[in-house]
């Protein structure tokens, strides 16, 4: 007998699979309002010097309105048409000069009414600070990127150049080295309207693989070329007019329009580097791998010297190791009028071919005449030079497969000089970094090793120790190798160098911090003692002052095989773990990568680092009674030949058990009151602990990546690819486990996500499939945002959502 189904129950299931209606944006409780809208410290840049700064005014979020403008997506690119700039969303709103010296703050006239702040530069003799105003003007008028300069003397600025600029990265603009004008990129005088689609396609589009270039990396790119028309728009916005402009503003033209990626002028001013972009271009690769012309020209524009002719790079050779074929990374050399510094990779930039040199790098002079000098070989991949003077620059290299990392020390204008080893050490070392050399900007405002009279340099880290980080500042000496140390960090507060304000590295401007007290800038004068060393610079209120008392503890225990971890307990006010009980939990993580199980062990973060309640973290469920655990280590170790990614579940798991058990340990969260969250690899990590594991009553994964097997030519940190480890992606795939997740899963993602690999389609389907099979799941997609969400609106509805799962699932849990 055959049975019809009731009409009734199939209406209802209809009903219940729609969208639900409720799609405004909606706000969370006033606690989490009340962090969205703390207010936020100005933003300090340092004259060259040192004895003012700049202070910006950060102004609050934006609304969705202003994410919502015009923006193109071209070539990996996001592009404003209205102003021919990048798209950004939040300017500086206000700007004023603080004297280090009296602390006291200047006022600058004649600054733009709605001043909306993109970028500032100080000029190398500190004589002015040039600055971009973006304007936005209605639909049919002018909007476009201003370029101003303020007067340091008379403390009044004024608009230099009516023409707009036309940039796709950088500032658009910086200072000539004489500080007698800038090189700026201008949109080009009578530039027409953008070319418009006809929406008649003119024919297929086509794509040819290259045979004879082998195996190659395509990383999963996003907003990238579709179409001719595309490219068209591309090369419209992309085309830009280089100029000089003096501090009268007077522009004088440098060659043609062109496809300019970056400029920049040689210490002694007489040459310009350029890269400018070429066709064919690419619908698999974003512009930085589009062919280019590396050029030196004159203040002419004429091309002096071609460095090189790059083609079109569809891809690398497998490893995180590979690079280009060919001349890469090419500068100038800061402390000679016109040398440029450059590297060749001699294993053709693949990291699989054996070979006992991988890189060299060459200097050559102007005029460029002859063979150019050969500075170091090197047995791993070239990083970066830090210029001193011809007898002292310092040369890193580094090989991610080992983590090992090299820095030496080179004599540039002694050519048979062998360079000398001064550090070797493991990248995922903390404990044992020597910090990074300390720099201070010549005459030319180019950045110069601080080096002493008895050749000592000075060298500045994080200070990692089994106490937790403590900054410091050491003087090196070249020739013993003797290592002085200056300053450290002391409890009860953290104390970050920002700069060093004198050569011999006894004046520090530092920020000082502590659980309670907000960061803000010190003057700290090593030759003097007790209090008189240090000099407030800013006073910033607390933020949240309604957390003040938030209380936060680093803690430490183990995983189950002896790893060492650590996190950052974070409990409410006047919490009590023996009075008032255990606490619903929010577990916020993102998993890192070693080649040893001793590196994973080490210490991260600081005890004394103030108690930051950020809208971005978890720490807002603090407000609404819930305990936190910040960034509890997530270590997946891979040692010797073994490939991390290898046991990757395993160890999540064994790091998220122990996590677990020792926050019940402490008796601040019960088991069946706990939940997961991360963003992007952090989501990714929720989505696996949610399918193999029961620790968590919920999880809350934000922009993340579910099916590795949508990213086949590696991920994060994972270089082989999917045809060469298939269990490996198929086994970390959330998606693939999707039936095994029980507990309930909040999936936030932008709508608009560029990061690559992070596609939105990665959560739909991740929902999709939860749906399918009967799986508590909800999908929250926030229109106009990409991978970090910028509105106000959004962010808060991103705590609404957040707080409405959390509440549902784990607040009032049962056993």
């Amino acid at each position: 007998m055959r049975h019809r189904l009731p009409i009734v129950p199939l209406t209802m299931s209809l009903l219940a699979a729609a969208p639900n209606a409720h799609s405004q944006y909606q706000l969370p409780p006033a606690q989490l309002q009340a962090i969205v809208d703390a207010p936020r410290a100005p933003v300090l840049g340092l004259s060259p010097q040192r004895n003012l700064a700049t202070m910006v005014d950060t102004p609050a979020l934006p609304s969705i309105a202003e994410v919502a403008q015009p923006e193109l997506k071209l070539a990996g690119l996001r592009i404003n048409p209205r102003t021919y700039s990048p798209s950004r969303f939040s300017f500086g709103t206000g700007l004023k000069l603080l004297d280090i010296a009296t602390q006291k703050e200047i006022k600058i006239m004649g600054l733009p009414r709605q001043l909306r702040l993109a970028d500032t530069a100080w000029s190398p003799d500190q004589r002015y600070l040039a600055f971009t105003h973006v304007t936005y003007a209605d639909r049919d008028g002018a909007s476009g990127v201003e370029l101003w300069l303020v007067d340091i003397n008379t403390r009044i600025a004024r608009r230099l150049t009516a023409q707009p600029l036309s940039y796709l990265s950088g500032s658009g603009f910086s200072w000539l080295p004489d500080a007698k004008g800038l090189l700026v990129n201008f949109k080009p005088i009578g530039r027409g309207k953008a070319p418009q689609s006809t929406g008649v396609p003119g024919g297929p589009i086509l794509q040819d693989s290259q045979v004879s270039v082998g195996a190659r990396q395509l990383r999963t790119y996003q907003d990238l070329l579709k179409n001719e028309e595309d490219a068209r728009l591309f090369e419209h916005y992309a085309s830009s007019q280089l100029a000089l402009v003096d501090l009268s503003g007077k522009l004088r033209l440098i060659g043609n329009p062109e496809m300019y990626t970056d400029v920049t002028a040689a210490p002694g001013g007489k040459l310009l580097l350029s890269s400018v972009l070429q066709r064919p271009f690419s619908y698999v690769v974003p512009a930085s791998a589009f062919p280019r012309r590396v050029e030196v020209r004159d203040l002419s524009g004429k091309q002096v010297h071609l460095v090189a002719n790059k083609p079109l790079e569809e891809g690398l050779p497998p490893g995180n190791d590979a690079v280009s074929a060919g001349v890469r990374k090419v500068s100038w050399r800061v402390d000679a009028p016109a040398t440029l510094v450059w590297a060749e990779a001699q294993d053709g930039g693949d990291p699989a071919r054996a070979a006992e040199v991988r890189d060299i790098v060459y200097a050559h002079a102007a005029p460029f005449a002859g063979e150019p000098t050969v500075l170091a070989r090197l047995g791993s991949r070239y990083d970066r030079v830090v210029w001193g003077n011809g007898d002292v620059a310092l040369l890193g290299e580094g090989w991610y497969k080992t983590r090992a990392v090299k820095l030496w020390r080179i004599k540039p204008e002694q050519a048979a000089a062998a360079p000398e080893l001064l550090f070797s050490y493991s990248a995922e070392d903390r404990y044992n970094n020597p910090g990074t050399p300390v720099t201070m900007p010549d005459a030319a405002g180019r950045p110069r090793l601080v080096i002493g009279a008895d050749s000592t340099i000075l060298l500045g880290g994080s200070g990692a120790s089994n106490e937790g980080d403590r900054p410091f500042l050491d003087r090196f000496n070249l020739r013993s190798k003797a290592k002085e140390r200056l300053f450290q960090s002391e409890a009860p507060y953290y104390e970050s160098i920002v700069t060093v304000l004198s050569d011999d590295g006894s004046r520090l401007l530092t920020t000082r911090e502590s659980p309670t007290e907000r960061p803000n800038f010190y003057v700290r004068d090593l030759k003097r003692s007790g209090p008189a060393q240090l000099t407030a610079l800013t006073n910033f209120p607390h933020p949240t002052p309604q957390l003040k008392d938030v209380q936060k503890e680093q803690i430490r225990y183990k995983r189950a095989d002896g790893v060492d971890l650590t996190a950052t307990l974070m409990l409410p006010p006047n919490y009590e773990a023996k009075r008032d009980g255990p606490l619903p939990l929010l577990m916020w993580a993102y998993p890192q990568d070693f080649k040893s199980a001793s590196a994973a062990s080490q210490t991260t973060g600081s005890p004394f680092r103030f108690n930051a309640i950020s809208y971005w973290g978890p720490a807002p469920m603090l407000a609404m009674g819930y305990a936190v655990l910040d960034n509890p280590s997530m270590p997946i170790v891979g040692a010797g030949d073994a490939e991390p990614n290898d046991s990757y579940l395993p160890q999540l798991v064994a790091n998220a058990e122990a996590a677990v058990d020792e926050v019940v340990r402490r008796g601040v969260a019960e088991r069946h009151r706990i939940a997961i969250g991360g963003h992007s690899y952090g989501a990714f990590m929720t989505g696996n602990l949610l399918a193999h594991t029961r620790l968590f009553k919920a999880g809350v994964a934000r922009s993340g990546a579910y099916n590795r097997t949508l990213t086949p030519f590696g991920f994060q940190s994972e270089e082989r690819e999917f045809w060469k480890a298939k269990e490996v992606y198929q086994a970390m795939s959330p998606f693939n486990n999707a039936d095994r997740i029980k507990d309930a899963l909040l999936l936030i993602h932008g709508e608009q996500d560029n990061n690559s690999g992070t596609f939105p389609m990665q959560s739909e389907r991740m929902f999709q499939a939860m749906k399918g099979l009967g799986g508590t799941a909800r999908l929250v997609m926030l229109p106009n945002e990409s991978h970090a969400y910028r509105a106000r609106e959004s962010i808060m509805h991103m705590l609404y959502e957040t707080n409405s799962w959390l509440d549902k699932y784990v607040k009032n849990a049962r056993p």
